[in-house]
């Protein structure tokens, strides 16, 4: 109870449903005892008006008023149409006549007119009546066949109440859920969305009680991509800024090894250097991340998978030398995936910039591609340590680095995969390198056919 109690009290549909479920019902209650009260009296009135007729035939035809002891019926006649028909005498024969009723002990002073009399221990309806010879005629007929004749035609009046009743509590929550449904329709809408689409909605196919709700959901929805836009911009730009006094700080360190100094300056020169490298990835990290988070949209073309593994191969090439990895493209053939050139070039480079920088010296470092019912799979695969399983979901986090690692690098890698894939539609997924070693990680991008 106290399930439903909140249920109705947090959801609109099934308060709705309720109440206007317990107004039918109260209205239909109400309405069935007006029916079946009037039904009853109609009834009575019918049968009252059958009383009249029987006498107006005896008195405008001249039938012979039945003797005394002949109540006008047989004994064994059917209940509901038996009419007790005698003259109004004081007192039943002593000698009835054993194929016939016994007739009524009515006393004489009965009024004409309808009235209810007992007799014979029991409670008879009769219309007393003068008859045109003067002799006054008693038409009968008990009360408790009255009634129940009358109580199974009331019956028979609620009849439609009791069958169209459910069937309009069936309608009645069929219409309420389908007059609720743009709000259902509304909400998976929103749900389904990604943190980029940020588009407003559109309010035409909703009602008019709808659309001022959809319309601060609108402008929401413009305060929150303005607000994410002036983030990314501000990322951006000073990302870029920082990259001028980066380069400059580069070149004095470069003119600085060439002037005569200790073994020890050296060696803090180098560091100092590295640092500025590592400063000057990070920075080219942010901007990279900030173009992947542009709600801005891209143009796509289809894009030849090798030709990508070819250009990623030329960047990364030196630095897989200075490490001693075996790094190249599995797959003979070819697949084109239906992408902007730019974002799989970005995807496929921060995949296998990642691998060849986490695998150690003498690893290897695998490119190839899948193609399956699902969709076209990118796969950069390593022997290097992997990613715990614990951590494989934060390491899509900006600038989170696993833990133990002491490559250079800004954390940035991964986030900028997942939010190219995000705006492609493409889904990130992990899994265990093919050699079944224990080490090593294959990471798979996968295409859905509609981008393949």
């Amino acid at each position: 109870m106290d399930g439903f109690k909140k249920r109705l009290r947090d959801s609109l549909q099934i308060r709705l449903s309720f109440w206007l479920s317990l107004a039918i019902l109260a209205v239909a209650v109400i309405a069935g005892i007006f029916a079946f009260i009037s039904a009853f009296n109609e009834a009575h009135e019918l049968q009252d008006d059958v009383l009249r007729q029987v006498a107006m035939l005896f008195d405008r035809h001249g039938l012979t008023v039945p003797h005394a002891g002949n109540p006008g019926t047989k004994a064994d006649s059917d209940p509901e149409a038996r009419v007790f028909v005698q003259p109004l005498s004081a007192a039943p024969p002593r000698n009835p006549d054993n194929n016939s009723s016994p007739t009524l002990a009515l006393p004489q002073g009965l009024r004409d007119g309808l009235q209810t009399v007992r007799a014979n221990n029991g409670t008879y309806r009769i219309l007393v009546r003068t008859l045109g010879s003067g002799e006054r005629l008693a038409v009968a007929q008990e009360t408790a066949v009255r009634d129940e004749i009358a109580r199974d035609s009331a019956l028979r009046t609620l009849m439609p109440f009791l069958v169209l009743v459910p069937i309009l509590l069936l309608v009645m929550a069929y219409l309420i859920r389908k007059i609720f449904k743009p709000i259902a329709v509304l909400s998976l809408e929103i749900d389904q969305r990604t943190e980029q689409e940020l588009h407003p909605i559109a309010p035409e196919p909703f009602p008019a009680e709808i659309r001022p709700f959809v319309g601060a959901i609108n402008r929401l929805l413009r305060r929150v991509e303005q607000s994410m836009t002036a983030q990314r911009r501000f990322v951006a730009d000073a990302a870029h800024e920082l990259r001028s006094p980066l380069t400059a700080l580069s070149l004095q360190a470069e003119r600085l090894a060439d002037a005569d100094m200790s073994a020890n300056a050296h060696e803090r020169l180098n560091t100092l250097r590295q640092g500025i490298e590592r400063g000057r990835i990070l920075l080219d990290q942010m901007l990279a991340l900030a173009r992947a988070q542009a709600s801005e949209g891209t143009s796509r073309t289809t894009v030849s998978m090798q030709q990508v593994f070819r250009r990623v191969l030329e960047d990364l090439m030196p630095l897989a030398e200075a490490k001693g990895i075996d790094i190249g493209v599995v797959s003979d053939s070819d697949t084109h995936v239906a992408v902007n050139e730019v974002d799989l070039i970005a995807l496929v480079k921060n995949l296998v910039d990642n691998a060849v920088r986490y695998t150690p010296k003498g690893g290897r470092v695998d490119l190839f591609f899948l193609t399956t019912e699902e969709g076209t799979t990118l796969v950069v695969e390593d022997n290097g340590p992997g990613i715990p399983e614990a951590e494989r979901e934060r390491v899509f986090d900006p600038f989170y680095r696993v833990l133990g690692s002491d490559e250079i690098g800004s954390g940035l890698g991964l986030s900028i995969v997942q939010a190219i894939s995000a705006r492609v539609g493409a889904k990130v997924s992990f899994g265990p390198a093919r050699d079944q070693s224990g080490s090593g990680l294959r990471v798979m991008v996968t295409f859905p056919l509609r981008a393949g």
